[in-house]
């Protein structure tokens, strides 16, 4: 198979993102200071490695559909969708909020190009959902540092009502 126009681009356009996910996260990782910073910067590599490896698999993926990737770093400034990283140190907490956004913004694109992509190409598809699915569960994961726990409710609870039998 070979890929059309549309779906080299729609597949170049995340690769950027993922590219810029790995150095942005990357960024982070080195200038984050303040409270829980040691289970920060490690979390921020398992998702660096992961942005990194995605890109790779989705690079490759493109080659194998004789589309031409590219990663140089003028092409991922110029059309990546994430917003940029602060400069200096950044506080746990904001580099937490940062992480999340950067996180939620690759997926939101990803969901956004994916049926165009499945229509063309049902395996680029499914390897966008495993990016969608971890990228997801990192986004969970780290805004969880931020949150506060939600009071259980009947109305919106997930765990069940009534005496347990």
């Amino acid at each position: 198979m070979k890929a059309s126009a549309k779906l080299g681009s729609n597949l170049q356009s995340i690769l950027v993102d993922m590219i810029e996910l790995h150095l942005q996260g990357k960024q982070a990782h080195w200038s984050v200071v303040g409270k829980n910073f040691r289970d920060l910067h490690l979390q921020l590599d398992e998702i660096i490695d992961d942005a990194r490896l995605f890109s790779d698999e989705l690079a490759e993926r493109m080659r194998a559909l004789d589309a031409l990737p590219d990663g140089r770093s003028g092409t991922v400034t110029k059309t990546t969708h994430l917003p940029k990283f602060p400069e200096g140190e950044v506080d746990t907490t904001e580099t937490v909020g940062l992480i999340t956004v950067l996180l939620k913004t690759t997926v939101d694109h990803i969901r956004a190009v994916h049926d165009e992509v499945d229509k063309e190409d049902p395996t680029s598809a499914d390897i966008l959902h495993g990016f969608i699915e971890k990228l997801e569960q990192y986004a969970w994961m780290v805004s969880a540092e931020n949150r506060t726990p939600r009071k259980p409710t009947t109305k919106n609870s997930t765990r069940p009502v009534g005496k347990a039998s």
